[in-house]
């Protein structure tokens, strides 16, 4: 079967040299760099350099052993994520680590930035993690806000390489860093490892406007190369669209590189679509091949319904009930991952064929 054409015919995005300059000196308006304008020129100087040649990744070294061509360059960015995925799974794998609880908290409000008060889901994180930690396991927090309060903490949007072939979509993600075009600063490196780590994740959230919040939407998009990600760039020489098209015709095997571990859902809202969050988070969760810890762990609350959001926090405060149904989905998620992990806890279909061709 020949490979499909790949389509081409967007509309160029090419700056030129006088635009490129403009943009890239647009971080540097603080009158404190007006000294520096020497400096700065010559800096601006090399970074039109990297970006006319489109020096994606600039540093690189043979793949080596264990990759389909060892000989090809890859990016020491993307080997060195691949590295800590790799320790972060033999963590997971090791019967005499302790359980690990992954908190997400997917909220984007934060004291330290123009909301200027927590948000009341930093409150719940808080919660299950005392109660998860009273009862042995350890835990990790993932704070998603500090994606807007935290300097040189981002996480680019999603390429959608897997639109052009799943074997194009490498695991971990090889987009970024994309240092020609200032794609720096990507957070995922870091989260992919916690993910990976964890024997279970607890994702606590709020709902923005029906959907999820803008920070925990692209770690999910990220989080794609998981779910049947090609875990050997080599195969692809990179970013090649037509030997990806053609790998994945030859059969690809959709490996899913976080199945197994166990998850719980917590969405809170004020007046609307707090249900209809919970439903699309444990339907991605479980395509995603991680197993549910039960119903009880898969929560949607409003917090004042319909009361003024200046007291938002003293609604909170009062409702002790949706306080407590948070414990018990952490108490439940644990029990999930104790009965996992010694091998009492089964998923069912995990046997069934995957319906996607090969």
């Amino acid at each position: 079967m020949s490979s499909p054409d790949v389509r081409k015919g967007m509309p160029p995005v090419r700056l030129d040299r006088a635009e490129f300059e403009r943009r890239f000196k647009s971080a540097f308006v603080d009158p404190a760099f007006d000294p520096l304008e020497r400096e700065l020129q010559a800096i601006t100087n090399a970074a039109w350099d990297a970006y006319s040649d489109s020096r994606k990744a600039p540093h690189m070294r043979k793949a080596g052993p264990g990759f389909s061509d060892p000989d090809y360059d890859l990016s020491v960015d993307w080997i060195a994520a691949r590295e800590a995925i790799a320790a972060a799974q033999r963590r997971h794998e090791n019967p005499e680590e302790p359980p690990c609880i992954l908190l997400v908290n997917g909220s984007a409000r934060s004291e330290h930035t123009c909301p200027g008060e927590m948000s009341k889901t930093w409150r719940l994180v808080e919660l299950a993690q005392r109660a998860i930690n009273d009862r042995g396991f350890r835990t990790e927090v993932l704070d998603l806000s500090r994606i807007q309060s935290e300097f040189g903490k981002t996480i680019h949007p999603c390429k959608s390489c897997v639109s052009t072939s799943m074997a194009l979509c490498h695991w971990p993600c090889s987009c970024y860093p994309n240092y020609a075009l200032g794609q720096t600063h990507d957070w995922m490196n870091d989260i992919y490892p916690l993910w990976v780590a964890a024997h279970g994740v607890m994702i606590i959230t709020p709902v923005n406007w029906y959907q999820a919040p803008g920070p925990l939407k692209l770690m999910m998009d990220r989080l794609v190369c998981a779910d049947g990600g090609n875990p050997d760039p080599t195969s692809t020489h990179g970013k090649h669209p037509d030997e990806a098209k053609a790998l994945e015709l030859a059969g690809w095997p959709y490996p899913r590189h976080l199945a197994g571990r166990i998850f719980s859902v917590v969405v809170h809202g004020d007046t609307e679509g707090a249900e209809a969050l919970r439903d699309s988070l444990t339907d991605w969760a479980a395509d995603m091949h991680l197993i549910s810890a039960g119903p009880t762990a898969e929560l949607n609350r409003y917090v004042g319904y319909y009361e003024p959001y200046a007291t938002s926090h003293d609604a909170l405060d009062r409702d002790t009930a949706f306080q407590t149904e948070v414990r018990n989905a952490a108490f439940t998620l644990m029990e999930a991952v104790t009965a996992k992990r010694e091998g009492r806890l089964v998923a069912a279909g995990t046997k069934l064929k995957d319906p996607r061709p090969k």
